[in-house]
């Protein structure tokens, strides 16, 4: 029996920005909104409009309508208008965990301020779903998913209705839309037109539909209301008098499958291209913004909100304003098409703006508490402070560097015991005493300061502060650095090679590891949402065509620093690609390696300064394994993926329409184990492939300018997006990324992989109290000693995710999940809340891929 309830739901798909600005989608959603409110109001038989989801949508709207306010609550008090549940219209690919968290926790948060949320997790043109999306929707209440881009028959079902789980457990009702969001579009009112295309649209609804109902959305991006919608829908009624089509909400339409029998169950997440592209290789366009994201994730959930945790137990206030608004400043650069940099140039220049807003607040909040811990400490005497910050209750490494700023030649560290305490000068500069404090010059004092790097081995592993005191001498300091050829530590000993690369010996395997960062360079036909290779074009490897690089390596007492310094000289665009004699551009490239003497973790900035166009860059790690599986972090988690996709062999016989490429997105850490594990760490770059079964491929950047472009090798057919220049998206002029590599002779249930990646992120933190500032502040009431730990009882074997203060500045929060494939037993004296932040029944453990949020003070 065909279906014949027909849902028809009136909404509007709205991306703040694409090709278009924020200031320009503004201006239609002014108009747009007074439509939809006053259709709501004078007919009470049009049940409800959808507003996408996203509450950022009112935020752009108040702005500019504030005497509103009260009307649109009226609307959503009465479930007539429907908003929420998130933030933003959140990616779910390479967004953190704790964004998606805080875009559900903010878009909940300002959707009951005017009324009841739409409680479904609806994210209909996300480029793919998350595995994690199940359980971190149940956490906030939510029992229902409803999203187009992902789902194929490869998950087992060809049904538009499922359950779907994650690892844990958490299992969602959902609905995909097979046609995507934009199905019933600007429905004609013309009985022809509309018999032609209705007919194709149910045909393949009907092949889908699990039960007796069907969902039409009657929306499409910016779309204005349909005015005439219940006219059309008399028309359908009358050609089609065996199904009943009707205005309808997505909640009445779940209500409906709810209670259909037999409902298949999936699993996992949702990457593949078939019924709509996903774009793997979107994670490398616009690496500049990109890896701006990443840092800032980082910076928020492993140093700001720990350290002001940190101080609000100190009796500092948790500044949860300022954080809510760097969140949202972030956030507003989640949505798929803006994190996914496939946007016009305007519009990314716009994001950049959002990124340096969000990281000037997130720096200067951090550099507040560190200064206002650091004057609480009541010390002996009155000189010059030194703070060291261990924001992790779990840390393995002591190693530390720190800058002093003083006008002495020379001075001691001195402890609690007035003891001196020993460390290494590692730099030494001169400082315009102007950049210290304008007053100083001002008064006439024009006299340097010097700034001292130092490195220290700082033995304090729990959570917490310790403050010493800086006593200057007049003895000069020496920098402690030799030059030296290799590199020779605890678990490695590197050599490095005139083509660029480094040979690593592991000392612990005896497996030596070769051409250990060679750079690849390959023609991209592509543009902003896809990679496309260039027909007869071959790879470039840097270890074939650089003969001499330029090596720099120094020794410190505890750590070893390396430059590798070249140019490559490549072909200049795609033109010159395939031309032996082609013109050529550069390609400066620089790594800077450092490692701590004891650690096993390969600390690596890349400097790239790009000169050629159509292209994609990638840097290689070897690993020794004939790998059939990577392991990658997703949201609160771990996922493996097999290295090779069985679906490449029949993508174009199946009419999928894009190909099922194995590049794929991660967020902090990705490996391949057998005996030995090779991991790359990230604080930039978030896209990776394995190649040749056992090479780990991190993609440094892209370089495209189009927006879309039709009838790539890998994807056929019309262009993503629309077929705009952006030339800003060639990435000329310089570029700067974060990444580390780590060897471990274990397998990966030895080899706490989570847990390191997390050390990388969150290294000790340090301030130094001079008498001068350029703001000032009153001094401190609250006294403080020289060192505090504060016990905080991580779970063994878990991950941290943050560590904050709950919403209602009532309890301090740790956030942890299990990345190991083994349960983790939970002290039931500790309570536990959702990530809604609202109290549940202890669990008794934590299962693989699972996050718990625990209440460690009240």
């Amino acid at each position: 029996m065909k279906p014949n309830q027909i849902h028809i739901v009136p909404h509007m798909h709205w991306d703040r920005e694409w090709y278009f600005s924020t200031e320009e989608s503004q201006i239609l959603l002014v108009n747009n909104m007074d439509e939809i409110m006053d259709m709501l109001e004078q007919h009470p038989d049009y049940p409800a409009y959808v507003l996408d989801g996203q509450t950022a949508i009112l935020e752009d709207y108040f702005a500019a309508k504030p005497e509103n306010v009260d009307r649109v609550k009226r609307l959503v008090q009465t479930g007539r208008l429907k908003i929420g549940p998130w933030y933003t219209q959140t990616d779910e690919a390479i967004i953190g965990a704790e964004s998606m968290t805080r875009n559900l926790l903010y878009g909940l948060k300002d959707s009951r301020r005017l009324g009841k949320p739409m409680m479904i997790g609806y994210v209909p043109d996300s480029f793919g779903q998350s595995a994690q999306a199940p359980m971190i929707l149940n956490q906030f209440g939510i029992q229902r998913s409803l999203f187009w881009r992902g789902l194929s028959n490869r998950k087992g079902t060809e049904r538009s209705e499922f359950k779907w789980q994650s690892d844990d457990g958490s299992e969602v009702m959902t609905a995909n839309f097979p046609l995507g969001y934009a199905s019933g579009k600007y429905l004609e009112d013309d009985a022809k037109a509309l018999k032609t295309r209705m007919d194709k649209l149910l045909n393949t609804l009907d092949q889908h539909a699990n039960g007796q109902d069907e969902l039409i959305p009657n929306g499409h991006d910016q779309m204005p209301i349909q005015q005439n919608i219940q006219e059309v829908i008399t028309l359908l009624n009358q050609l089609y008098p065996d199904r009943h089509f009707a205005l309808s909400t997505y909640e009445q339409f779940f209500d409906a499958i709810q209670k259909q029998p037999n409902l298949p169950t999936v699993s996992g997440e949702m990457l593949d291209g078939k019924r709509g592209r996903i774009h793997r290789s979107i994670y490398s366009v616009r690496m500049d913004l990109k890896a701006y994201n990443a840092r800032i994730e980082s910076k928020i959930t492993n140093i700001l909100e720990p350290l002001a945790t940190l101080a609000y137990r100190c009796g500092i206030p948790y500044q949860h304003g300022l954080i809510e608004l760097i969140w949202k400043e972030l956030m507003k650069n989640h949505a798929h098409d803006s994190i996914g940099g496939c946007v016009s140039d305007k519009v990314n220049r716009e994001i950049l703006g959002r990124y340096l807003v969000a990281e000037e607040r997130v720096d200067m909040l951090i550099d507040f508490y560190k200064r206002k811990i650091t004057m609480a400490v009541k010390t002996a005497t009155t000189q010059d402070k030194l703070t060291l910050f261990n924001l992790l209750p779990n840390r393995k490494s002591h190693y530390a560097q720190a800058t002093v700023i003083t006008k002495a030649d020379g001075f001691q560290i001195h402890d609690a015991k007035d003891q001196p305490i020993s460390f290494h000068v590692i730099e030494r500069q001169k400082i315009d005493a102007g950049l210290i404090d304008r007053q100083i010059v001002a008064h006439g004092d024009y006299e340097p300061f010097n700034q001292f790097m130092i490195e220290l081995d700082w033995d304090q592993e729990k959570y917490g502060y310790e403050t010493f005191t800086i006593v200057p001498t007049t003895q000069a300091l020496a920098v402690e650095a030799r030059s030296t050829k290799t590199i020779d530590t605890d678990a490695y000993h590197i050599t490095f090679n005139d083509n660029g690369t480094m040979t690593i010996l592991d000392k612990a395997s005896q497996q030596t590891y070769e051409r250990v960062l060679n750079v690849e360079n390959q023609a991209d036909d592509g543009d902003e949402y896809d990679f496309s290779p260039l027909r007869g074009d071959v790879p470039i490897y840097s270890a074939d065509l650089v003969k001499h690089a330029d090596i720099k390596i120094s020794e410190r007492p505890l750590s070893y620093q390396a430059t590798i310094e070249y140019t490559l000289r490549l072909p200049r665009d795609l033109n010159s690609r395939l031309a032996p004699d082609s013109d050529r551009a550069e390609m400066a490239v620089a790594f800077i390696v450092t490692v701590d003497k004891t650690s096993r973790t390969l600390k690596i900035v890349a400097n790239i300064n790009n000169h050629v166009k159509d292209q994609r860059t990638r840097v290689l790690v070897p690993t020794n394994i004939l790998a059939t599986e990577s392991i990658a972090d997703n949201q609160y988690g771990m996922i493996k993926r097999p290295i090779h996709d069985p679906m490449l062999k029949v993508w174009q016989q199946d009419q999928w329409d894009e190909r099922p490429d194995e590049i794929f997105p991660f967020l902090t850490n990705v490996s391949l184990s057998d005996q030995q594990t090779v991991s790359i760490f990230t604080n930039s770059s978030r896209e990776y492939e394995i190649v040749d079964d056992s090479i780990i491929a991190l993609t440094m950047f892209r370089s495209v300018d189009w927006l879309g472009k039709s009838n790539l090798v890998r994807r056929p057919g019309r262009p993503s997006g629309i077929h705009a220049a952006t030339p800003d998206g060639e990435m000329q002029g310089r570029l700067t990324l974060e990444f580390g590599i780590r060897i471990v002779p274990r397998s990966l249930a030895d080899a706490d992989v989570a847990n390191m990646a997390k050390e990388y992120l969150s290294p000790i933190v340090t301030y130094n109290q001079i008498p001068f500032e350029a703001m000032h502040l009153n001094p401190m009431k609250t006294s403080l000693p020289q060192q505090r730990e504060l016990s905080v009882p991580l779970p063994s074997s878990a991950t941290v995710s943050t560590i904050k203060v709950s919403e209602d500045d009532t309890r301090v929060l740790l956030r942890c999940f299990n990345a190991t494939e083994q349960e983790i037993p939970l002290s039931q004296s500790v309570d536990q809340v959702n990530l809604a932040e609202q109290d549940v029944n202890n669990q008794k453990v934590l299962k693989p891929n699972q996050v718990v949020t625990l209440v460690l003070e009240v």
